[in-house]
């Protein structure tokens, strides 16, 4: 037996929680991302980016077609899924991008959809019929994070120093 093998974890471990976490946080993405497809999100998500560049002279996002945004998304969950193993084990680099995938990608984005379904437009020349595109799955994807946010907190301590997963004592 070797003092240094990865600890075990059961379901009550910090670990195991911090990994569900993850697992919950990119099973909540997919599901919006099919939302915002369903949903005709490109049909408002465009013309806004096209409309903020026309009034503010430069915007950061890029403009996509159906294909290419779907393509970028589900690339992106995959990797996040394959990169599961190291959430379960609480590895310090992780962190940091669980960090910013909860915050970015979890609360910013499923409040910038409430906002824009209680508003019923996003800029004032983009307006749609309510709920806005994407909208169904945001409650998810709020849960999700906070969820992930709490996970993060409570493991704070017990981050891994390596890739091998050996959890600090």
């Amino acid at each position: 037996m070797s003092a240094n093998r990865a600890p075990v974890l059961n379901a009550e471990s910090g670990s195991f929680r911090l990994g569900m976490a993850w697992i919950l946080m990119w099973v909540a993405l997919a599901i919006h991302v099919t939302d915002e497809a369903l949903t005709g999100f490109l049909s408002v998500y465009n013309p806004t980016v096209l409309a903020l560049r026309a009034k503010l002279g430069v915007w950061p996002m890029p403009t996509f077609e159906f294909r290419e945004w779907l393509t970028y998304l589900s690339v992106g969950i995959i990797i996040l899924a394959g990169l599961s193993p190291f959430a379960f084990r609480n590895a310090r680099w992780i962190r940091p991008i669980f960090f910013f995938v909860a915050i970015v990608a979890g609360l910013l984005n499923a409040t910038g959809h409430t906002i824009a379904t209680i508003l019923g437009h996003t800029v004032d020349t983009v307006r749609f019929s309510r709920p806005a595109p994407g909208f169904y799955s945001s409650p998810l994807l709020i849960i999700a994070s906070i969820y992930a946010l709490l996970q993060l907190r409570r493991t704070k301590s017990r981050q891994s120093h390596s890739h091998s997963g050996t959890q600090r004592r």
